[in-house]
């Protein structure tokens, strides 16, 4: 690792007023130069609550838009413009207004894994902890969901009085969970726990002992006291279970868990940013007024979803 460049990171931090907020699918390193670690919203929030002057995102564009929009007089800046979400891309400001059109007077609730744009049109947004909870206070017996179908699935089960209809995306990572994975991970640890992200495929969903975001399996894992542990979710939550539960035994399902666009953010993307304040990330005020509106209605329904681990 190297700490000159870590030092410098940090030597600009406090020149500029900044912080780094990292997520956990970000590499580990990245951890290093991080005030807070976490997910996505819940850094988001946290992020508003501090007197910085500049917010440094390490994670991918839906991300920081989201974090301008709760954070309107903060600079926000993405290290790199490749980190992208394949999952957001699949539904753009077209999509969606075709997608409500098709089931008028029908609430949207939208995956906070979506575009300043999408999240715009949206009746109320939702994380993979807290769909179940948003849709429920809804009051309604059918609902969209966008962009991703699997937790769509997921809030269906757990739901079954009310009709989610749901728009054809989803993570490209948690698709490369099988079940013939998992299977495979238990014969081999019989006695391993396995922890499924709601991303992943309703065949695989079934397969698990806990379904959860990557904050609730940080927080079953703290408040468990199992050995064994297999994780189906992105390698980068793998990782930081590893280093920060030695005492525990972690199993990643397979190696093709790994969100590359997720992984572009570097060291040296974070000096060069902090350097030269780039890339700035600044949504239209109209679409960050809507989009707030929708993330408003669902803080208003669920607490705190930041974890900080390190």
């Amino acid at each position: 690792m190297n700490i000159e460049l870590i030092e410098e990171i940090k030597k600009l931090k406090r020149e500029k007023n900044a912080i780094i907020l990292a997520h956990c699918y970000q590499n580990p390193e990245i951890d290093e130069v991080a005030d807070y670690v976490g997910d996505s919203l819940g850094l988001s929030r946290l992020a508003s609550k501090t007197d910085a002057d500049i917010i440094v995102f390490a994670g991918v564009y839906f991300m920081a838009e989201t974090a301008k929009i709760l954070s309107p007089n903060k600079k926000v800046l993405l290290p790199n413009l490749k980190s992208g979400c394949n999952m957001a891309d699949m539904i753009d400001l077209k999509m969606v207004k075709e997608f409500k059109e098709k089931y008028p007077d029908v609430p949207l609730v939208c995956y906070v894994n979506s575009s300043a744009e999408v999240k715009a049109q949206c009746d109320i947004c939702c994380t993979s902890a807290n769909a179940i909870e948003v849709v429920k206070s809804l009051g309604v017996k059918k609902i969209l969901f966008a962009p991703d179908c699997y937790l769509g699935s997921w809030v269906q089960k757990n739901l079954s009085d009310i009709e989610v209809i749901s728009f054809p995306g989803y993570c490209p990572t948690h698709l490369r969970i099988t079940p013939d994975d998992i299977i495979k991970a238990k014969e081999l640890n019989p006695d391993g726990v396995v922890l499924v992200h709601p991303e992943c495929t309703s065949e695989v969903v079934k397969l698990g002992d806990f379904i959860g975001s990557t904050t609730q399996m940080f927080d079953y894992v703290q408040k468990t006291n199992y050995k064994k542990y297999i994780i189906c979710t992105e390698k980068g939550v793998f990782d930081r279970l590893q280093r920060d539960y030695k005492e525990k035994t972690f199993y990643l399902v397979n190696n093709r868990v790994v969100c590359h666009n997720m992984k572009q953010n570097s060291l040296d993307d974070i000096l060069n940013s902090l350097k030269n304040e780039t890339y700035e990330v600044n949504p239209e005020p109209e679409i960050a007024r809507k989009a707030l509106e929708s993330i408003n209605k669902m803080i208003q329904i669920k607490g705190k979803s930041v974890f900080n681990i390190k």
